[in-house]
């Protein structure tokens, strides 16, 4: 099947499926890439995660920080479904700064995120980010953020509403009374923008690899996998990355590198038009989406 008819196939998928969706998948040895609106720009949700652990291991390599600082931590006491972590403990405690990493990483810990903005705030990730010539990529507020949309606000038997205000209130230029889900507002990047900052991690770049390896690694260590995982984890590849949920929004990047040397970057970032808080058949969409991609890539 040729490229063009590829993806309409896979847009009429999607679009059946109530997804619409910013797609790239990249050989990074080849640099050939396969996508569908990669220049599509959404909210990031916890995405910008990465960005922040880069940041964040950057001021350790400088001296700025020490990994090893214990850091006091206030307790999220969260009830609302959803959050990990610090974010629902009941108690004050003391983490180090590495120790936040991974649990921002692995779990997503939005607490534990904040803690590590706190350090470096969104601004000066930003900034970095521009300093290692990653293009696309905004950071512009607390990870806490994302626990505190109309959803939470609802029963848990009134969630549907809160989706479907997320569905309807949006403009055309993307901007939203949400904030959460206005890219001018939320920190926001694009599939394109996401695979740059990917691969600035996986190959030689601006990025000391020092601070690269061990994002690598944390992004291996991500615990979240029911969304893209199933399609690209087997005996032979090895899968890292980090999803971005809120509200209507449903992305994973990450990187699927082969026993046999072929190592794809994969962007899939979405939303949805069912106004339902868990949408397993969209995560099977999307993966199925992205696998495609990357198969087509791979037998190009």
């Amino acid at each position: 099947m040729n490229t063009e008819t590829l993806l309409l196939r896979l847009r009429e998928e999607l679009d059946d499926g109530g997804l619409r969706g910013s797609f790239l998948v990249r050989d990074l040895r080849t640099g050939y890439e396969v996508g569908i609106d990669p220049e599509l720009e959404f909210p990031s949700a916890s995405l910008v995660k990465i960005p922040l652990a880069a940041a964040t291991l950057e001021r350790i390599r400088r001296g700025e920080l020490d990994g090893s600082a214990p850091i006091d931590v206030e307790p999220g006491r969260a009830t609302a479904p959803g959050p990990t972590g610090l974010t629902r403990f009941r108690h004050p405690a003391k983490v180090a700064i590495d120790d936040l990493l991974y649990l921002t990483m692995a779990i997503s810990d939005e607490t534990a995120a904040d803690s590590l903005f706190a350090l470096t705030p969104p601004a000066e990730v930003t900034r970095m980010l521009r300093d290692w010539g990653v293009l696309g990529i905004t950071a512009r507020h607390p990870a806490g953020d994302l626990s505190d949309t109309p959803a939470e606000r609802f029963d848990p038997t009134d969630v549907h509403l809160a989706h479907a205000l997320a569905i309807s209130a949006g403009t055309a230029g993307q901007g939203h009374p949400v904030p959460q889900l206005d890219i001018t507002r939320a920190s926001a990047g694009s599939a394109r923008a996401y695979i740059g900052l990917l691969e600035a991690l996986w190959k030689p770049s601006e990025i000391d690899e020092s601070v690269a390896g061990r994002v690598r690694e944390l992004m291996g260590l991500n615990l979240l996998r029911q969304r893209l995982s199933p399609d690209f984890v087997s005996d032979a590849t090895k899968w890292s990355s980090k999803t971005g949920t809120v509200l209507n929004m449903r992305h994973e990047v990450g990187v699927v590198e082969h026993a046999d040397g072929g190592v794809f970057a994969v962007a899939a970032l979405t939303e949805s038009r069912v106004s339902a808080a868990i949408q397993p058949e969209a995560e099977v969409l999307m993966a199925r989406v992205a696998r495609t991609l990357r198969d087509h890539l791979r037998v190009a």
